[in-house]
């Protein structure tokens, strides 16, 4: 460059903060504004030689000082890739600044400014940095091998049988393993292509670097059933070892993880080496009979419902029906249970003679469904005790079938209670209460038709949420786990993050163990 020379020039009155310089470059007379990072201090009347680099800064409308933005309290991030210094950010778009073009005065833009504009991040990097809480949850499908996936779908497949091949207490081991076959329709949802699905709350990814969650494809309930003793051991241990080996549940914990083990037997010999993973269970037993203090929590894990034994009585159906309900109360299944199933007996003892109750001994196999679906759809109520679990498939049989469930099992918690409200769809009653003799009958017989007739209307309303199907449907079970999914994400982060950066010296985290009463609230679903 050639001779320089510079005057510090009068800035115009009423922009304090402005440097300007006149400047000749060249022998070339220029309006120059000084890097405002420096002072005028540093600026006095120079001539001579000086090697210097010239940025044009013509493709700019306006240039603003530092005291400019010291006065509108902002902070350049430029690592966020904010961009700060152009009009459509900071200044507002029906402002009028005159005619004076790139000289405008301070005191006009200040006016100007638009405050949600100034504290407005560029999307992008707000999502980048704190999530976007309408976007989908991206989920990474382990591709474990096919001994803990495939292999395990053909020996359910291969081996099917209807009533032959029973459990020790009478059940049929495939349609048992049917009703716990969440892990198959979760699974088969989230592999299929893209453009064969119709749930857009989640979406799977296939680098681990961008997964919310990762989802654990081990057929737990058809090893526990269909495979040897120790042969269904060693594969636990196998698959045990082969997660935990996974650098994503290293860097959690498991925290992040989800595993279905949905028949409160599967995976029972390895289970509480996972026990941060995320749990998808049929319900929640804290008697200690089937999961250990600390293992299960609300919190932590989510209740997912049985897959149904009978078919769907719609809205059609249950008008078709209305006028044939008879009966005022039916159950039919196990007469004895262990546990908390022994509630059943006691009711026997106390109904089983009464006027309008029906109450059977279940059978196996196509009779007895058929047996089930017609005493549902001729009762007004279907009683749902307690099993050998707090809960029980014949729950989600009297939903899709349009039979008011009432429920005596004092332990349940229910799939997806953070959206479904069911003191819509089903009646609770305390165990003390149920056996005290005539309480019942006399309670049922208190409901009124026109209760009846809303509680029904619900129930052709709420039975699309039971229903597994491939493509997974809106609103149907797999998407309300995705739906619950999604307010356990932030808890999840909390503690994966904190365990990350904890040194010894840290305190332990206070936990409790809380036992929770029925609760519902309801949240609206579109």
């Amino acid at each position: 460059m050639g001779g320089y020379s510079s005057n510090v020039e009068k800035q115009p009155s009423g922009c304090n903060g402005l440097m300007y310089v006149t400047a000749q470059v060249n022998g070339r007379d220029m309006q120059a504004m000084l890097d405002t990072s420096m002072t005028n201090n540093f600026v006095a009347q120079r001539e001579g030689n000086y090697s210097m680099m010239v940025v044009p800064l013509d493709d700019f409308d306006l240039i603003l000082g530092i005291e400019f933005f010291v006065k509108a309290k902002v902070t350049l991030m430029p690592y966020f890739e904010i961009k700060a210094l152009k009009d459509k950010f900071l200044i507002n778009e029906h402002c009028d600044l005159g005619n004076d073009g790139p000289h405008v005065y301070l005191r006009q833009v200040d006016v100007c400014i638009y405050e949600e504009d100034v504290t407005r991040f560029d999307q992008q990097t707000h999502q980048r940095l704190y999530g976007d809480p309408n976007s989908p949850i991206r989920v990474y499908v382990y591709n474990m091998p096919r001994k803990f996936t495939y292999d395990l779908l053909w020996l359910f497949r291969n081996s099917y049988k209807d009533t032959f091949n029973l459990t020790s207490n009478g059940s049929p081991v495939h349609r048992l393993i049917e009703q716990h076959s969440i892990d198959y329709w979760l699974w088969v949802d989230l592999i299929a292509p893209e453009s064969e699905r119709l749930l857009k709350n989640v979406v799977r990814v296939v680098r681990q670097e961008d997964a919310d969650l990762f989802y654990i494809p081990f057929f737990t309930t058809i090893s526990f059933f269909l495979l040897e003793k120790q042969q269904c051991k060693a594969l636990y241990r196998e698959a045990l070892k082969w997660v935990t080996d996974q650098p994503a549940w290293k860097r959690s914990e498991g925290r992040d993880h989800i595993l279905p083990i949905h028949h409160p037997w599967s995976f029972k010999s390895v289970r509480r080496y996972m026990k941060n993973a995320i749990w998808l269970l049929p319900d929640m037993d804290s008697t200690g009979n089937w999961y250990k203090p600390g293992q299960v929590s609300l919190e932590k894990d989510l209740i997912l419902p049985y897959v149904p034994n009978v078919d769907l009585c719609d809205a059609k159906c249950i008008s078709e029906t209305e006028s044939k309900r008879s009966i005022l109360l039916f159950f039919r299944g196990r007469l004895k249970r262990n546990a908390g199933g022994k509630i059943r007996a006691k009711l026997v003892a106390e109904l089983s003679r009464a006027e309008g109750v029906v109450i059977e001994e279940g059978t196996a196999g196509n009779s007895g469904k058929a047996a089930a679906q017609d005493g549902m759809r001729r009762s007004i109520f279907c009683l749902n005790p307690a099993g050998d679990t707090p809960s029980s498939a014949r729950l989600f049989d009297a939903i899709v079938s349009g039979c008011i469930p009432v429920i005596v099992s004092d332990e349940l918690e229910l799939p997806f209670e953070g959206i479904l409200d069911y003191r819509k769809i089903a009646l609770f009653v305390s165990s003390s209460d149920a056996v005290q003799s005539g309480w019942l009958l006399k309670f049922l017989k208190g409901v009124s038709p026109s209760q009846t007739r809303e509680m029904r209307r619900n129930l052709a309303q709420y039975s699309r949420h039971f229903l597994y199907s491939s493509p997974a449907q809106p609103l149907g079970p797999e998407d309300l786990v995705w739906r619950m999914m999604a307010g356990k994400l932030i808890n999840i982060k909390l503690h994966t993050r904190r365990t990350q950066r904890v040194v010894k010296e840290s305190r332990s985290i206070c936990s409790c163990d809380c036992r929770r009463a029925n609760f519902s609230s309801s949240i609206h679903l579109s």
